[in-house]
C-alpha cells in the first residue's frame, strides 16, 4: 500500500489536487501494478517562509496579526 505525500505551497484548488491525486494513482497502477484502492495520497501545504533551501526560506514570513 503506497502512501504518497505531496508537499507544496498553498494555492492549489481542491479540483487541482484531485487531478494530481488521480494522475499519481494512475501512474502507480500503470508502472508498478498497484491497484488504485491500495494508494493513499496526502497533501501538505507549506508556507514559503517555512520551506528552506540552502539555509534560506523561499518566502518572507507573514507579519504578526496579518
Amino acid at each position: 500500500m503506497p502512501l504518497v505525500r505531496i508537499e507544496l505551497f498553498p494555492g492549489r484548488t481542491h479540483e487541482q489536487k484531485m487531478e494530481i491525486a488521480q494522475a499519481v494513482t494512475r501512474a502507480l497502477e500503470q508502472t508498478a501494478g498497484v491497484p488504485p484502492s491500495a494508494t493513499t495520497i496526502m497533501f501538505s501545504e507549506v508556507a514559503p517562509s517555512d520551506w528552506v533551501v540552502a539555509g534560506k526560506p523561499l518566502g518572507a514570513p507573514k507579519p504578526a496579526g496579518g
